[in-house]
């Protein structure tokens, strides 16, 4: 008999770190699947090496609910680990891997429920949704949503199993992530008269960004249910300069937004390129030159699921926990909902576990999830 532990051993054993390729793992989901008698679409990304995976069990009939995961994790540096990352092994009630948590421990509760969904006459279908490289910014989801209305008729809902110790989560942050180039001119650091400092320039651009993030902290708009309650701007790298005496020619960093329900992400960076506009007139009109360049690299919504919407309600007695207003990580829900299908996040294990060493979930929890699953299965057959 299998296991929710070991489907969830197999699943470790994959190394699929976000931005390699997944085919091993998405055969391995597509055969345990079909093993059950239960067909499954391959969606893949334009990538060429990345796909995702979308089944279907029960009638070919709206109403049905989606259970959504990622397949893909961060890596895993050795330090820290006491074992082999991607090989599961158990210490009491805990089982540890990279993604154990985050979030194959998920996967594996709803392919472990497979053999019993699939044997019930269900009267609305509940529908699988695996995707890749969610952890670099929500990728490859995307594609798989594109294609939703030839895949499935209109679902009822969409449940991301996302570890919330499955309380429902009805609203979280989006982001956007981008990387901007300064361009200048290099020269001797004697003479910097006739160079183009590219870092001094990049300051002057961090500091609007720093004076934008204060702007929100102070003026809003707030959500009270956020935390912190108010959208944020930040620097998080910087690189620049190949020596002390040098004026350098490039300087590269990269700044993220993250925004409360009813604040777009890309707006909160709107202020960029005009920022840059006026530091390059500057320049210009000292005699001096600057160019900037911007490169999107994430960019996912937020998730607003109303109070009264029905999947509120369901999903608090399937999973036996009242709803939960609010988280400020993101995950792929907000691009459901953008795409029309209302969508919570809920799922097994605590997300401060994620994405370091010794990550691991409990036999409880892969229990819990388990019971869900079968208490969807139960509003599903009636």
């Amino acid at each position: 008999m299998t296991t929710v532990e070991t489907v969830l051993a197999d699943l470790v054993a994959f190394p699929s770190i976000c931005r390699t390729p997944n085919a091993a793992i998405i055969e391995h989901v597509r055969g345990y699947l079909a093993s059950h008698g239960v067909e499954s679409v391959i969606v893949p990304g334009p990538e060429g090496d990345r796909s995702n995976l979308f089944a279907t069990i029960g009638p070919r009939e709206p109403g049905g609910i989606i259970l959504s995961a990622h397949l893909d994790v961060v890596p895993a540096a050795p330090e820290g680990w006491v074992g082999q990352p991607f090989a599961l092994r158990r210490n009491g009630d805990r089982l540890i891997g990279r993604g154990a948590v985050d979030m194959k421990g998920f996967v594996a509760s709803v392919l472990a429920s497979v053999p019993d969904l699939a044997s019930r006459r269900l009267t609305r279908p509940v529908h699988i949704a695996l995707s890749y490289d969610e952890e670099v910014g929500c990728v490859g989801v995307r594609h798989l949503i594109a294609r939703l209305r030839e895949l499935c008729p209109r679902p009822a809902g969409c449940i991301v199993g996302e570890p919330t110790d499955l309380h429902p989560v009805l609203r979280h942050k989006g982001k956007i992530a981008q990387r901007v180039t300064v361009e200048g001119k290099a020269g001797h650091s004697s003479r910097t008269d006739l160079g183009d400092n590219a870092i001094h320039y990049a300051a002057e651009l961090m500091a609007a960004v720093h004076a934008e993030a204060r702007r929100h902290a102070v003026e809003g708009p707030f959500a009270d249910s956020f935390a912190p309650p108010y959208s944020t701007i930040q620097v998080g790298t910087v690189q620049g300069g190949t020596g002390i005496n040098i004026v350098p020619a490039q300087c590269v960093f990269e700044v993220e937004a993250r925004a409360i329900a009813g604040q777009e992400p890309a707006g909160l960076l709107a202020f960029l390129p005009r920022e840059a506009e006026r530091i390059h007139a500057a320049a210009v009109a000292d005699g001096h030159n600057v160019v900037f360049g911007f490169e999107t690299m994430s960019d996912y919504p937020p998730l607003d699921l109303p109070d009264e919407d029905p999947l509120v309600g369901l999903t608090e007695d399937v999973s036996g926990n009242p709803r939960q207003q609010a988280v400020s990580f993101g995950t792929e829900a907000g691009l459901f909902q953008a795409a029309g299908i209302p969508a919570i996040v809920c799922g097994p294990g605590d997300v401060n576990r994620a994405h370091k060493p010794e990550e691991y979930i409990t036999d409880a929890e892969l229990a819990g999830a388990m019971a869900m699953i079968a208490r969807i299965r139960d509003r599903l057959s009636s």
